[in-house]
């Protein structure tokens, strides 16, 4: 077989019999379901079901009674656009949840009395004043569960180091700490990324965040009123299907946030080259990319051109599909 094949196709779990099959038919794109089959040397019915694997990966499409092979390149090229056009729909998604629940406390819009039977006061409170850091240690001791955190800005000290305590208290208790930081963070607040890691909480980095956020024990989320970065008025919700609603959010971004397991001097070290080439592949430009790193534009071109020596790769299009074959994305 191959060498430059097999790792493409080992790659994205094409089994070894499908990547045979693939090596037999490669050369004969275009051609009729019955000359495919005399190939093979098996029967037509045969003959697909030998295809299917290949199908589907989209290495080869059967168009009526013709099959189209794709070359390794095609497939990379297939399965990358597949990934982009199912991160945008993700995406947009998360903005469209986001959106919604700045929307959750709004009176301009209610429903007419007379089509409903019961009406009841959601359950929680807006309020101003008091010590934040105060409210907060309150709310996580008197709690149970894990703790949720957007963490856009508020990495500040000497509130940070009150924070950490509360946090490493909690998950000295047996609690679970998670909490999303946006990349700028990395570079503006490592100290603060750092002592919160050595407390034990786990952290990952995105993009940017829309909002502040904490969600306590899916029984309480405290949030901005409206929605933003600030620290008052802040929205206190026990309602359970909308702290449910914070959880989902949380989650969303949660599953596509990179992983920081390495704190050097201060620093936290995630997988940047992922961090890259997932924006890249989304479409996102340089100087997006500068502004969520919180670097200069001419560190992240610098950055991808080190990434793309380090792929053996002569265009952005290559890195990307180097990149998939060795799993960054």
């Amino acid at each position: 077989m191959s060498a430059s094949r097999q790792p493409v196709l080992s790659a994205i779990g094409v089994p070894a019999a499908a990547q045979q099959t693939y090596e037999r038919v490669l050369g004969l794109s275009g051609s009729p379901v019955e000359v495919i089959a005399g190939v093979l040397d098996v029967p037509v019915g045969a003959a697909l079901r030998e295809l299917a694997p290949l199908a589907a990966c989209g290495a080869v499409v059967v168009q009526g009674d013709l099959v189209v092979v794709r070359t390794p390149s095609e497939v990379v090229h297939h399965l990358l656009a597949g990934w982009v056009r199912d991160h945008a729909g993700e995406q947009q998604r998360l903005e469209a949840l986001t959106g919604a629940m700045g929307a959750l406390n709004a009176s301009t819009s209610r429903p007419d009395a007379r089509a409903q039977d019961v009406v009841g006061a959601l359950d929680g409170e807006v309020s101003r004043g008091g010590n934040p850091v105060a409210l907060l240690k309150d709310l996580i001791e008197r709690s149970t569960g894990d703790l949720l955190w957007f963490r856009p800005d508020q990495f500040r000290r000497p509130r940070e180091d009150a924070m950490a305590e509360i946090v490493g208290a909690a998950v000295r208790g047996g609690r679970s700490s998670r909490a999303l930081y946006p990349a700028r963070a990395l570079h503006e607040a490592p100290d603060t990324l750092r002592r919160r890691a050595e407390v034990g909480e786990e952290i990952r980095i995105v993009a940017d965040l829309p909002t502040r956020m904490i969600v306590i024990g899916g029984t309480h989320a405290v949030l901005p009123e409206p929605l933003g970065r600030v620290d008052e008025p802040r929205l206190l919700v026990r309602q359970l299907s909308v702290v449910q609603a914070c959880s989902l959010l949380f989650d969303a971004y949660w599953d596509r946030a990179l992983p920081a397991p390495g704190l050097e001097r201060g620093v936290a070290r995630p997988d940047l080259r992922r961090f890259v080439v997932q924006q890249l592949a989304a479409g996102v430009q340089d100087e997006q990319i500068a502004r969520a790193l919180g670097v200069s534009l001419r560190t992240v071109r610098r950055r991808i051109a080190d990434m793309m020596v380090e792929l053996g790769a002569d265009s952005r299009f290559q890195a990307g599909v180097e990149a998939a074959r060795r799993g960054w994305l």
